[in-house]
């Protein structure tokens, strides 16, 4: 319990807190409050298939950006994935559709995103709960643009 308050603590961002809207930053916000991961981005089809595969670990505020050139039906599984995983799912706006907890190592069960899926974040399994991660909540990342719910502003 105390290591979980300590990574809310560390995730949760204060009101009006200001930041940078970078590739390799993804920020997440909603009626919980606010988050903030470094990522690593996986926007080509081989990034893409590997994934997090054969990771004994993820750092408790790092994750996985999967990003996609247009809107797809996405599914994913957890061959050769070594840790659970969360999977928030979001549309072209930024915005969350659907959260998978806890992928479970080595499972081969296909998750199904749904239609309509632009950019898929993993993070450690259990975490969107522990934060309160839910859909509807909103991205901040220079890959949604301009149309996005919570854009990237100009400095």
């Amino acid at each position: 319990m105390r290591r979980g308050l300590i990574v809310l603590a560390a995730l949760w961002l204060g009101a009006g807190a200001a930041l940078a809207c970078a590739p390799d930053m993804a920020e997440l916000r909603g009626p919980w409050g606010q988050a903030r991961f470094s990522v690593e981005v996986a926007d080509d089809a081989q990034e893409r298939a590997q994934g997090l595969m054969n990771r004994d670990s993820l750092g408790a505020s790092r994750g996985m950006l999967f990003l996609y050139e247009r809107p797809i039906h996405a599914t994913f599984w957890m061959r050769n994935t070594l840790i659970p995983l969360d999977m928030i799912f979001l549309d072209a706006q930024g915005r969350v559709t659907r959260i998978h907890e806890n992928a479970q190592p080595l499972d081969e069960t296909i998750v199904d995103g749904g239609r309509g899926v632009a950019a898929v974040l993993e993070i450690n399994g259990g975490l969107a709960r522990r934060i309160g991660i839910t859909v509807g909540s909103e991205m901040h990342h220079p890959f949604f643009g301009p149309q996005a719910a919570w854009p990237c502003t100009a400095p």
